[in-house]
């Protein structure tokens, strides 16, 4: 299997319906059969992809009682600041009052990995958490404006998927995005022995499925990044870092709003998949870097399976849920 490659110019260049039309079936192939695509040409400037880069790299690098200044409140209902390596547990397990066991399980391997979450200054039920001006000074009024770049990228993804989906304009995907309950993630993942990731005492990131709309990753050249052949259960395909492009999948939520129609794929980040990403006699790991932007639809407005992926020989699967009780039923298993 292999992670297809869509170029995007036909939108981002405003070029005609047919060749708009062309590049959303594609999309739409793509989301379905393997839930992941490499998107090249997405809008999204490389200049200011690598300022992020640069900036999240000097955010890192400053000692921890200054990245401690943000502090990512306790719990999982408000979701901004900073997150020291081992706070968030990731994994696919749907919060239920019975998996106590199976949680407990999974915290016991420690994510060996720290974050900064951002998201829009107007959104009420999660204001951001600044880091003080004097550590960074660049930092807010950058990532603020990156947050919104990437929105307008996410919003041509959408725009193409709908089409893609032959959905009526009343039933655009884009509707009940404003772009105010996004997430944009900084992640670091420190360097450590590549012994402690083969014995499973530590991961780097575990197999799971994202639970929003729809995510977009921009890579840096470390490696690291698998997704699961749909067709191969429990075989993993690396998805290796290519410059220029950004990677894009499916979300849980999104899967559910298509009826199962488009596919949400479990992805991991584990060891870089070249013996010479190693150093020292430890084997140590190099330190990744990589930036997250999770779309999601506004928390109160309501999700039900689109007309287009409902009929009679295939009906709606899922009662209808609000974006805030579907995250209060995934988030809760993650802190």
């Amino acid at each position: 299997m292999a992670i297809p490659v869509i170029d995007f110019s036909a939108w981002t260049n405003h070029a005609g319906k047919d060749q708009r039309q062309a590049v959303s079936k594609e999309l739409v192939k793509a989301c379905r059969e393997v839930g992941f695509a490499y998107i090249i040409n997405h809008g999204v400037p490389q200049d200011a992809v690598d300022h992020a880069f640069a900036i999240s790299k000097r955010f890192y690098d400053l000692p921890q009682e200054e990245k401690m200044k943000a502090p990512h409140p306790p719990g999982w209902a408000h979701h901004r600041g900073y997150s020291s390596p081992g706070l968030q547990r990731v994994s696919a397990v749907l919060a239920k009052e019975d998996d106590e066991a199976l949680v407990n399980k999974l915290r016991s391997v420690t994510d060996c990995k720290e974050s900064y979450e951002i998201g829009s200054d107007e959104n009420p039920d999660q204001p951001n958490i600044w880091l003080p001006q004097s550590s960074l000074d660049d930092f807010r009024p950058f990532m603020t404006q990156f947050y919104w770049t990437c929105f307008n990228a996410a919003s041509d993804i959408l725009r193409a998927l709908s089409l893609g989906l032959d959905l009526e304009e009343e039933e655009s995907l884009l509707r009940l995005h404003s772009g105010h309950y996004n997430q944009l993630r900084l992640l670091h993942y420190p360097p450590i022995p590549a012994r402690a990731i083969e014995e499973g005492s530590m991961a780097r990131m575990p197999a799971h499925t994202d639970w929003s709309s729809m995510t977009m990753l921009f890579q840096d050249d470390c490696g690291g990044l698998e997704i699961e052949d749909p067709n191969v259960l429990g075989k993993f395909i690396p998805a290796e870092p290519m410059k220029g492009a950004l990677v894009m999948n499916v979300g849980d939520l999104l899967m559910r709003w298509s009826n199962d129609y488009l596919k949400s794929t479990s992805h991991r980040v584990t060891l870089p998949p070249l013996q010479d990403r190693f150093s020292g006699d430890e084997r140590l790991t190099r330190a990744r870097y990589s930036i997250v932007y999770f779309l999601t639809t506004d928390p109160d407005l309501l999700i039900e399976c689109l007309p287009a992926c409902v009929d009679e020989d295939n009906p709606a699967k899922y009662e209808p849920i609000t974006q805030r009780d579907y995250a209060a039923m995934r988030a809760r298993v993650q802190y």
